[in-house]
């Protein structure tokens, strides 16, 4: 079964969680729906629902691997270069700023719990700007007419308090264009379409924050490709009503206390396994399977 890189947390950088986001004050092990629901977060409980209660709930630890923080290292360096006039969008102003925002990363609870030496930190430094430099084989960033950054937008989609974060909000010949930058694997035909889900919620926030619907919404997958799709009516009538069934699936799991395990390929890369039995016995049985096909391998071979 071919995975979706994006689904295990392999491109996303780290998103603020909904229990950061204010609304009142939630009791930690009391399931309570969030005050907002961001991408991050419906994408988690349709993933697998006990997760999300270990995260959002229980608010267990669920700490951002070395890709996560890579890319949310690129973000912010590209933020701050796209903020820049037009003709100071260069690989060196990326470079002095990569330079002069390294140190706060450093210095950061989550980089330091990689536990990098020298050398991998380095290693760490190289990967995140190949993805920064990566903008510059899709686009010229000078060229861009950017109307925002880092746009935090929360609006009522479909009955569902929304809030997202957009990356650039950018002006074209023919309106407005949704961008969000992505430092991991670009998605194979079989997986784009779920992927840009996110952009088109933030499509649909913009137009019920500003009245304006954007004509456009991509993924720019740095270094590889861009990946888009025209904001039409009936995409964001999709997305948004999509949104609102989990939205549903939430208030359902939480007024009930139950958050069953949707358990397949991706428990073994949760961080709540050893809490999960059903996750625990699906991740052997894929074991067994993998060490048995090998086996068969091994001796049709000899």
């Amino acid at each position: 079964m071919e995975l979706d890189p994006d689904a295990i947390g392999l491109a996303d950088p780290v998103e603020p969680a909904e229990i950061d986001l204010g609304g009142g004050v939630r009791e930690v092990g009391v399931p309570t729906p969030p005050p907002r629901l961001s991408p991050s977060g419906a994408g988690t409980f349709e993933q697998c629902p006990r997760r999300w209660r270990h995260r959002y709930v229980d608010r267990l630890p669920d700490p951002p691997g070395e890709a996560a923080l890579a890319g949310s290292f690129a973000h912010r360096v590209l933020e701050l270069l796209m903020q820049r006039p037009p003709e100071e969008r260069t690989p060196d102003a990326a470079k002095k700023i990569a330079r002069e925002e390294w140190p706060e990363t450093e210095a950061a609870d989550d980089f330091a719990a990689l536990g990098f030496d020298d050398e991998k930190s380095r290693r760490f430094r190289w990967r995140a700007w190949q993805a920064i430099e990566g903008l510059w084989k899709l686009e010229d960033p000078g060229a861009v007419d950017v109307a925002a950054t880092e746009q935090d937008i929360e609006a009522e989609l479909a009955g569902v308090p929304f809030r997202g974060i957009v990356d650039r909000l950018e002006r074209e010949g023919d309106g407005l264009v949704v961008t969000d930058y992505k430092s991991g694997k670009a998605p194979s035909p079989r997986f784009r379409r779920p992927r840009l889900d996110q952009v088109l919620l933030y499509a649909a926030a913009v137009e019920a924050d500003t009245g304006e619907m954007p004509v456009r919404a991509r993924l720019l997958y740095l270094g590889q490709r861009p990946v888009g799709i025209d904001v039409t009516r009936k995409e964001l009538e999709v997305v948004t009503e999509k949104l609102a069934d989990t939205w549903a699936g939430i208030n359902t799991a939480c007024e009930t206390d139950e958050f069953e395990p949707r358990t397949g390929p991706l428990c073994g890369w949760c961080p709540y396994l050893d809490r999960c039995p059903e996750g625990v016995k699906a991740v052997e049985k894929r074991n067994r399977a993998a060490v048995a096909a090998e086996a068969a391998h091994l001796a049709a071979a000899g």
